[in-house]
């Protein structure tokens, strides 16, 4: 019996069938567990035309609200225990919130207040890092929030002490803004 060969469009749907497959398998796997983006709150409607968070997929769920212990007026928030980090306006609104990666240092709960800010540097890890505010001090290091200039946040590296709060790269050139008007205070909670 002679081998039957199929007509052209049976080969192309076919392709495309299999195309759609994997386009919806990959995009199950992405859409799985969580990931390291940013939740942004979003501004209201009255908002000005001013820098805003980005709009993503995790924007539309409710974000956490800013913690209750946290103190009034104008802040950053930074809850040890969420790994998060929020904007507060003068008015106790929540502007932006993400969720960041602490190092192996972590600030003792209070308030601080910005002490010094470096638009660039080396982080202790080697990373080359920007938009650092500098807060608090333990155990002999400055704790500051920084991003990585390529986004990444790598692990900590073995038996390493690192006090680098990094967040996505979009948050933290926010944060840079938020924090670099003066006597910008951090609350820290558990």
């Amino acid at each position: 019996m002679a081998a039957r060969l199929l007509p052209s469009w049976v080969w192309v749907s076919g392709l495309t069938a299999g195309a759609t497959v994997a386009v919806v398998f990959l995009a199950l796997q992405a859409d799985k567990g969580p990931h390291p983006t940013a939740a942004a709150v979003r501004p209201s409607a009255s908002a000005s035309a001013g820098a805003h968070p980005s709009t993503s997929p995790t924007a539309k769920a409710t974000a956490p609200a800013v913690p209750a212990a946290s103190g009034t007026g104008r802040r950053i928030v930074y809850s040890l225990g969420a790994r998060r980090v929020w904007t507060v306006d003068a008015s106790g609104k929540a502007t932006r919130t993400f969720t960041v990666w602490p190092g192996t240092v972590s600030p003792d709960p209070g308030t601080y207040t910005v002490s010094k800010t470096l638009s660039a540097t080396t982080g202790s890890d080697g990373v080359q890092i920007e938009h650092i505010l500098y807060f608090a001090s333990k155990s002999g290091l400055s704790i500051a929030f920084s991003n990585a200039v390529d986004g990444s946040s790598p692990a900590p590296a073995a038996g390493k002490q690192t006090s680098g709060i990094r967040m996505p790269k979009a948050d933290g050139a926010a944060l840079w803004t938020f924090g670099t008007e003066p006597d910008t205070k951090v609350t820290v909670v558990r």
